[in-house]
């Protein structure tokens, strides 16, 4: 019973009037140009499901709610990977997010498992962005600091601000998150020259 409570809080609340023009049966078309676009249709509602998934998962990690937050990120995922496929980089932010969920519930194996497919689309999309790979490493980094492994969670840190400087720039926005995670495993080295430049640098 608690389980569904959380999922119905969770997503349940926000997507059952969306599910049932996507679950019931698809009609008969009477032409090709029918079809098509009724696929197209189908495709729109399925990703319309996936961004409230996904959006709703973020929102309560972001609020400190990890427990509630992974049944909306599953969500996400199964809509995902129906419409993507199975191993689609498309999928590689909501494993991170499941990851990061599952690390803030205590669960580490399974964020270690999350982590793992996560890496392993990655390693399988030669033309795969320095953004998501940045994500990626920082993914790891976070999980690397939760686990106690520091000089680990440094390198992946590093890399994710590496990357991110490669897709959007020196001075953009999107490294400060690198950063900012760096300072934080600098101060607990008790490194702070480093950490506070790091601060600085946010």
């Amino acid at each position: 019973v608690s389980h569904q409570r959380t999922d119905w809080i969770s997503i349940h609340s926000h997507i059952c009037h969306r599910l049932i023009p996507v679950f019931r049966p698809q009609p008969c078309f009477r032409s090709e140009k029918d079809r098509k676009h009724g696929k197209e249709q189908l495709l729109r509602r399925q990703e319309s499901l996936i961004a409230v998934a996904l959006s709703t998962a973020q929102g309560f990690v972001w609020a400190g709610k990890p427990l509630e937050a992974i049944p909306a990120a599953l969500q996400a995922l199964r809509f995902s990977s129906r419409v993507f496929g199975s191993s689609s980089v498309q999928l590689v932010p909501i494993y991170l997010l499941l990851a990061e969920a599952s690390t803030g519930t205590g669960h580490l194996r399974q964020a270690a498992k999350y982590l793992s497919q996560a890496q392993w689309i990655v390693l399988q999309t030669p033309d795969c962005s320095a953004a998501l790979q940045s994500k990626l490493h920082r993914g790891l980094g976070l999980f690397s600091i939760a686990e106690g492994n520091l000089d680990q969670a440094l390198y992946h840190l590093a890399n994710d601000v590496y990357l991110a400087t490669a897709e959007f720039g020196l001075d953009s926005v999107e490294l400060s998150g690198g950063y900012f995670h760096m300072a934080n495993t600098f101060f607990h080295q008790n490194k702070m020259d480093a950490a506070n430049s790091l601060y600085t640098e946010v």
